[in-house]
């Protein structure tokens, strides 16, 4: 089964309420979504985040035209082929777009197979998967309220923004353990702190008990995060700094994490995905899931890889309480916390194309940077 046709639309979720992070503002979430069309009359969807204008330049210029005519099979191919075409020292430049042809191609495959994911990657190892509420705020106040309310939805991880400030660091952590109990938070750094920063404010917030803190440090400084790791009681994770397959192995040769966030779309591949988990299962380390927010194929793909992934056994990351809509009418539906695995073949979801139509843009809505505050911009390190 070979690919005959590729079409791709850009679009963007609107969000219930802006998001706040260390590197800016964020109002919703731009995706790009391809369909492609195979010589067997199967239909396969993709997905990708779509955070700068890289993405669709390089989806068009260069990872549609390859697609055509290429064995749907072929993923691991195929990720290599776009590198081959000039994107071998741009690695980053190219995954997003290559994850959403790659996605595509796993659903049709797995429509061929009258499968789903998951079976096709090993089989079911966990009937459910468990995402962590996540949190976006500098308000100490506002915070509090959105922490009850997610635990009313039944949620039973947390995952807090900090790296705003020296200052409100300890006081997001303190107040979100104040609201969770014992339940597990982590606290997303983004990056901000430098590593006098960090061994300050690692040993200020041991008190509250983080199951990690992620990001610390700048991405490329896996010296300075081993250096973490080797003295810090609380718990290191790295995302920004695990982006490829050779980001991964990087980080565990030099013993620099002790949890690694995994995500398709940075990966270039659900197959890239599941190769990276693999390298940290066979040193004993668990995985889990960044996100970007999701739409339903996405988020589809991410129910699969932890459905079927030993290791990624603690809670994925979800932004899907702030989306605004889907495109799909059978998006995965998260409840107490928690996502049912699609049993359908490929993805289990399907796509409406007027949502397509209804929520298509021409342009990136900003994730960095932050319209509210004139000359303002993020800098890592920031303190």
């Amino acid at each position: 089964m070979r690919i005959t046709k590729v079409d791709h639309w850009l679009v963007r979720m609107p969000f219930t309420e802006d998001i706040l992070w260390g590197s800016g503002r964020r109002i919703g979430t731009t995706r790009l979504i391809c369909r492609i069309e195979t010589d067997a009359g199967i239909i396969g969807w993709g997905e990708t985040i779509s955070l700068i204008a890289n993405v669709p330049a390089v989806f068009t210029d260069i990872v549609a035209p390859l697609a055509i005519g290429y064995p749907v099979a072929d993923a691991e191919r195929f990720h290599r082929h776009v590198l081959g075409a000039g994107f071998y020292h741009h690695k980053r430049a190219a995954v997003m777009a290559i994850c959403a042809l790659e996605m595509a191609m796993w659903d049709a495959l797995g429509k061929q197979a009258c499968l789903p994911l998951y079976a096709l990657w090993g089989g079911r190892w966990r009937s459910d998967v468990e995402a962590a509420a996540y949190l976006f705020t500098n308000d100490p106040e506002g915070l509090s309220e959105r922490l009850r309310r997610f635990l009313d939805l039944g949620y039973t991880t947390f995952k807090v923004k900090i790296g705003f400030d020296e200052r409100s660091d300890i006081t997001l952590a303190e107040t979100s353990r104040k609201v969770i109990g014992d339940h597990p938070l982590r606290l997303d750094v983004n990056g901000a702190w430098n590593p006098a920063t960090a061994k300050r404010q690692l040993e200020k917030l041991k008190p509250f008990d983080p199951a990690y803190v992620e990001q610390p440090l700048e991405l490329d400084d896996l010296v300075g995060h081993a250096a973490l790791v080797a003295r810090s009681a609380v718990p290191i994770a790295l995302d920004e700094s695990a982006y490829t397959l050779s980001d991964v192995g990087n980080i565990v040769r030099a013993q620099a994490a002790d949890v690694v966030l995994l995500d398709p779309h940075e990966a270039g591949g659900l197959w890239q995905t599941i190769k990276a988990a693999a390298i940290c299962e066979a040193v004993g380390m668990s995985v889990t899931l960044h996100s970007g927010a999701e739409l339903a194929l996405s988020q589809s793909a991410y129910i699969h890889l932890a459905a079927s992934l030993p290791n990624m056994s603690i809670a994925i990351d979800t932004e899907r309480a702030y989306l605004g809509g889907d495109i799909s009418p059978n998006a995965p539906i998260l409840k107490d916390g928690r996502f049912q695995v699609p049993e359908g073949p490929g993805l289990g979801v399907e796509v409406d194309l007027e949502r397509l139509e209804q929520y298509r843009v021409d342009r990136i809505a900003g994730a960095y940077l932050d319209a509210e505050r004139d000359d303002w911009f993020p800098t890592k390190p920031a303190y």
